[in-house]
C-alpha cells in the first residue's frame, strides 16, 4: 500500500472535531490538566488550515508558507496557509480553501479534501481545524506579502519520521509541557505546525 493509500484509508470519513486538549494534556495528570483549563482562554476565535500534501512525481511533500514578519499572531513563524473561519464560510474546509488562496493563491481545483485531524487549540486564543487535502502538482502561487513571507515544500516522510524532531519543554502558566520541533535545514518547525503534524502521525501509525 502506497502512503497516499494509507493517508486516504486513515482519514477518510473523518469530520472535523475531536478534543483539542488532547495533545496538551497527553502527560499531565487530571489535576494539572484542571489548571491547565484554567488559565486558558474562556471563548475561542475559530480558524481552519489545510495542510496540503502535494502530489509530486518523487512522492507526497507538504507546502508550508512563512507568515509575514509584521503580524500580529505568530510574525515569522512556519504555517500552514489558514485562517480565521468567517461567517460566510460553509466550514472549515471552505474556510481552509479560501484562505489558501488568498494567502499563496493556490487554486481551489487543485485540491481535494482527505479528511481532517483532531482540533487544535493555540494558546494566543485560536482553535484550528486542519484540512488535509491532496494537492495537484501543476499549481502557480502568487503570495500575498502582507500574509506571507515565503513558501516552501518539505517531503512528508522526512516530516513524519521520529528522528527528525527534537525535544522541547515549553512552560505555560507554571507547568512545563513536552512540545516537538522539526528542523529542516535553515526553517525551524515548531508550535501549533509541529504538533498538527505529529497528530497526522500518530494517526497514520494507528492499527
Amino acid at each position: 500500500m502506497s502512503l497516499r493509500e494509507h493517508i486516504e484509508r486513515r482519514l477518510r470519513g473523518t469530520i472535523p472535531g475531536g478534543d483539542p486538549f488532547e495533545s496538551l494534556a497527553a502527560d499531565l495528570s487530571a489535576e494539572e490538566v484542571a489548571e491547565l483549563r484554567r488559565h486558558l482562554p474562556r471563548q475561542w476565535a475559530r480558524a481552519a488550515v489545510m495542510v496540503p500534501l502535494v502530489e509530486r512525481p518523487e512522492g507526497l511533500t507538504v507546502l508550508l508558507t512563512r507568515r509575514a514578519a509584521h503580524l500580529k499572531f505568530h510574525p515569522g513563524q512556519i504555517s500552514f496557509p489558514g485562517g480565521r473561519v468567517e461567517e460566510f464560510d460553509a466550514g472549515p474546509w471552505e474556510a481552509a480553501v479560501r484562505e489558501a488562496r488568498e494567502e499563496i493563491g493556490l487554486a481551489a481545483d487543485r485540491a481535494s479534501l482527505v479528511g481532517y485531524l483532531r482540533d487544535h487549540v493555540v494558546l494566543t486564543g485560536f482553535l484550528i481545524t486542519p484540512a488535509v487535502a491532496f494537492v495537484r502538482p501543476d499549481f502557480e502561487l502568487v503570495l500575498d506579502c502582507t500574509e506571507v513571507d515565503d513558501a516552501f515544500e518539505v517531503p512528508l516522510e522526512f516530516l513524519l519520521d521520529p528522528a527528525n524532531r527534537v525535544e522541547r519543554r515549553r512552560i505555560y502558566a507554571g507547568r512545563a509541557f513536552t512540545t516537538y520541533d522539526i528542523p529542516y535545514g535553515e526553517r525551524h518547525i515548531w508550535g501549533a505546525t509541529a504538533a498538527m503534524l505529529l497528530n497526522l502521525a500518530s494517526r497514520l501509525q494507528e492499527t
